[in-house]
C-alpha cells in the first residue's frame, strides 16, 4: 500500500514519516541543510499484518506543488498532516483541493505538533480540520493528535494504518503496464533505473516495454516493488525498474513506461473538468493553465466546451489544447493552475484523446463525450455506440482505455458490437445501426437496378456515393464483404449486384454480341484487340466498340486498355497468376508475367498496367510489388 503524505511546509510531514518506519525521507543533501523536502522522499515499512507500506513524501512549499503532484498521482491512499499549533495552512487547504480533485477518498489525518501546545489547542485544530474535510472527497477520515518528537499517538496511527491496508480498495492490474517516470539515475553495475508508481497493468522481469511516443524500446533487467526485489510489479505498487537498451538521455521526468506501443502522445485531451469551489472567478474559455498529468507539467490552454466558462464549484467538459505533447488515457487525472503556477484552479479525468478536428463543442460531440466519461468501459462503448449511426473508431477507443487484447474481446462481445473493417481502420457500430445501414444499402442497389435495368450493377465506389449518407469506408468494405458472405449480393469483377438481376444486351448491341463473344472466348487470355474482331466480324470500328463498351457497362466485360477488353473471369485468372508469383518471389517482372501466362510482351504491359491504375500493384523499375489483395479490387473470383 502506498500513502501520500499532504500538508503545509514546517508541519512535520518528514518527522513524522521516520516515526512511523524509521527512515528519513530527506534524501538530499540541500534537504537536509534547509531542513525542508525539496522533492519526493520515500520510506517503506512492513505492517503487523505482513503488508508492505509505502510512503512518498512530498514537498510542502508552495512552490513546489508541481513536485508534490508528481507525487500523489495514482496513490491508494493520503496522510494529511496539520500541525497544532498553525492549524490548517493555505498550503494545506491547496493540497486538500488536489487530493479532492484527484479523487483520492481514502485516507487519514495526522494532527502534529501537540507537544507544543495545550489539550485545549487540540480540540480547537480538530474541529477546524473536520470542518476543512466537509466537502472534500476525505469527508469523515479520522483525525490522529500525534507528536513525533516524543511519539504520542504513533502506536494508534500505525493501528490505524494497519487497519487501513485490510480495508482499502487495490487496484486490479487490468489494462496494458502503465508507469509514470519521475525519477531517473543510473547505478554502477546495473546502469539506468527509472522509478514511479504503476498506474495499471503488471510487468515481469524480462518484459519489452517502449517510452510512449517516442517508439524507444528496453528490456526489463530488475524490478523493486516498494523497496524490495521481486519478479513483478503491478498496478498500486511504488515500483524502480532496472530497464537495459535504453540511455539516460533517452529519457525524462514525465515520461510514460507503456507495454503498448501503441499509446502515444497527444496535444489535445477531451476531459471532464471541475473547478476548485473557492476560485476566485469562472474558469473562461481559453485561459491559459499549467496542466499535470502523472510526472507531467506542461502548459497550455482550456477550451471549454458548450459554455463560455465554469463557474467555482461546477463541472463541465472542455479540451486541453497542450504546448507539449503528453501520455495519457482514459479517467487520468490531472490537475490545472493558473498561468503563474501559483494557484490551483481545478481538475477532472481525461475522456478521449482522439477529439474530432472540427466540431469540438457541437452538441453530437458533448453527447458522445458524456457517454464516454465513466470509468466502466463496457458502459462507455455501449453508450457510445448508441449515439453513432455510422460506428466508431474501435481502435481509438481500445487505445484511449488502455485495453490488453482480451479486455477488448471481452469489452466488445459484452456490448454485441458489430465490427467492420480491419488494422487501424476498424469500426465498432450497434447492431440497430448495422441493420439500419444494411437497408440502406440494398435500397440504394436495388434502385440502381431499377434505374438501370441494361447494367448488372454500379462499382463500389458508385453505390457508396448514392446512399444518401456519409457512410465511413471501413463500414461500406465491411457491409460489401457480409452481404457477399451471405450471398445477399454478388460482386462480378468491380460490380455489385443482386443474385438475381441478370441484365441483357438489346437491339444491334445484342446482335453484335452474338458475333464477338465467340472471338473472345476462343482466347479469353489472350482477346483479340479491337479491331481485329471488326474485321473477322465484318461490323465497323464503331460498332465494335459500341457494343463492347455497353457490355463494360453491363459487368459483362472489363477494359484494361483503349483497344483491348477482357472477360472478367479471364482477367480474375490473370491476377490470380500475379498473385502467386509475388507470394513466390516478394515482385514480379513483365518476364515473370510472360513465362506463367504464356502470352506476348505488348499485351503482358497492358494487364500489369492495369494492375497497377486499380492500385493491385506498383511498379519500381522493372518490378512491380503487390498493393492490395485480388479479392480486395475484383472481389470473390467470379464463378467461385
Amino acid at each position: 500500500m502506498i500513502i501520500a503524505t499532504a500538508g503545509h511546509i514546517d508541519h512535520g510531514k518528514t518527522l513524522l514519516v521516520k516515526a512511523l518506519t524509521g527512515t528519513d525521507a530527506d534524501r538530499l543533501p540541500e534537504e537536509k541543510k534547509r531542513g525542508m523536502t525539496l522533492d519526493l522522499g520515500f520510506a517503506y515499512t512492513n505492517l503487523d499484518n505482513g503488508v508492505r507500506l509505502g510512503f512518498i513524501d512530498v514537498p510542502g512549499h508552495e512552490r513546489l506543488v508541481h513536485n508534490m503532484l508528481a507525487g500523489v498521482t495514482g496513490i491508494d491512499c493520503a496522510l494529511l498532516v496539520v500541525a497544532a499549533d498553525d492549524g490548517p495552512m493555505p498550503q494545506t487547504r491547496e493540497h486538500l483541493a488536489i487530493l479532492d480533485l484527484l479523487g483520492v477518498s481514502q485516507g487519514l489525518v495526522a494532527l502534529t505538533k501537540i507537544d507544543r501546545v495545550s489539550e485545549e489547542r487540540v480540540h480547537e485544530v480538530h474541529a477546524e480540520i473536520e470542518l476543512m474535510l466537509a466537502d472534500s472527497t476525505l469527508s469523515g477520515v479520522p483525525i490522529f493528535p500525534v507528536s513525533g518528537v516524543t511519539n504520542t499517538g504513533i502506536e494508534e496511527l500505525t493501528n490505524q494504518i494497519c487497519t487501513l491496508s485490510q480495508e482499502i480498495d487495490i487496484k486490479a492490474a487490468n489494462g496494458n503496464f502503465r508507469l509514470g517516470i519521475d525519477r531517473m539515475f543510473t547505478v554502477a553495475g546495473a546502469g539506468l533505473i527509472v522509478t514511479g508508481t504503476a498506474f495499471s497493468g503488471q510487468v515481469t522481469r524480462g518484459d519489452r516495454l517502449w517510452i510512449a511516443g517516442f517508439g524507444t524500446q528496453a528490456r526489463v533487467r530488475g524490478i523493486h516493488a516498494n523497496n524490495a526485489e521481486s519478479e513483478k510489479g503491478q498496478a498500486g505498487d511504488r515500483l524502480a525498474i532496472n530497464l537495459a537498451g535504453i540511455d539516460r538521455d533517452d529519457i525524462a521526468r514525465g515520461d510514460w513506461l507503456v507495454a503498448d506501443p501503441a499509446l502515444q502522445l497527444y496535444k489535445k485531451l477531451d476531459v471532464h473538468l471541475r473547478v476548485v469551489a473557492d476560485a476566485r472567478r469562472p474558469l473562461r474559455h481559453w485561459t491559459p493553465v499549467h496542466v499535470h498529468v502523472g510526472a507531467k507539467n506542461v502548459t497550455g490552454r482550456v477550451a471549454v466546451l458548450g459554455n463560455e466558462a465554469i463557474e467555482p464549484g461546477q463541472s463541465g467538459l472542455a479540451q486541453l489544447v497542450l504546448d507539449e505533447a503528453i501520455g495519457a488515457c482514459a479517467n487520468d487525472r490531472f490537475v490545472i493552475r493558473d498561468q503563474s503556477a501559483q494557484i490551483t484552479l481545478g481538475g477532472g479525468h481525461v475522456v478521449d484523446l482522439f477529439p474530432p478536428r472540427r466540431g469540438r463543442a457541437r452538441a453530437d460531440r458533448l453527447a458522445m463525450l458524456d457517454a464516454l466519461s465513466t470509468p466502466d468501459h463496457g458502459a462507455a462503448l455501449k453508450s457510445a455506440l448508441a449515439l453513432s449511426e455510422t460506428g466508431i473508431s474501435l481502435n481509438a477507443f481500445l487505445i484511449t482505455r488502455n485495453l490488453t487484447g482480451a479486455e477488448a474481446k471481452n469489452t466488445i462481445v459484452a456490448t454485441d458490437a458489430v465490427v467492420a473493417g480491419d488494422g487501424t481502420d476498424r469500426l465498432a457500430i450497434s447492431p440497430a445501426a448495422w441493420n439500419a445501414r444494411r437497408t440502406e444499402f440494398l435500397t440504394a442497389l436495388d434502385a440502381f437496378h431499377i434505374a438501370n435495368p441494361d447494367r448488372l450493377g454500379p462499382a463500389s465506389i458508385q453505390l457508396r456515393r448514392s446512399l444518401g449518407r456519409y457512410m465511413p469506408k471501413p463500414l461500406f468494405g465491411g457491409m460489401v464483404a457480409s452481404l457477399i458472405a451471405d450471398t445477399t449480393i454478388n460482386s462480378d469483377g468491380m460490380l455489385l449486384h443482386r443474385p438475381a438481376h441478370q441484365p441483357g444486351l438489346t437491339g444491334n448491341d445484342a446482335k453484335h454480341w452474338q458475333l464477338l463473344l465467340p472471338l473472345l472466348e476462343e482466347t479469353p487470355e489472350a482477346p483479340p484487340v479491337v479491331h481485329n474482331m471488326a474485321e473477322s466480324t465484318g461490323l465497323s470500328v464503331g460498332a465494335t466498340m459500341k457494343t463492347l463498351r455497353q457490355a463494360v457497362r453491363m459487368g459483362m466485360l472489363v477494359q484494361i486498355a483503349g483497344n483491348r477488353f477482357f472477360a472478367p473471369t479471364a482477367l480474375h485468372a490473370h491476377a490470380q497468376i500475379f498473385e502467386d508469383i509475388i507470394a513466390a518471389k516478394d515482385e514480379i517482372s513483365v518476364s515473370d508475367f510472360r513465362a506463367v501466362t504464356g502470352i506476348g510482351r505488348n499485351l503482358a504491359v497492358e494487364i500489369l498496367e492495369y494492375f497497377d491504375r486499380v492500385k493491385i500493384s506498383q511498379r519500381d523499375g522493372n518490378i512491380r510489388r503487390q498493393v492490395k489483395s485480388v479479392e480486395a479490387v475484383f472481389g470473390v473470383a467470379p464463378g467461385a
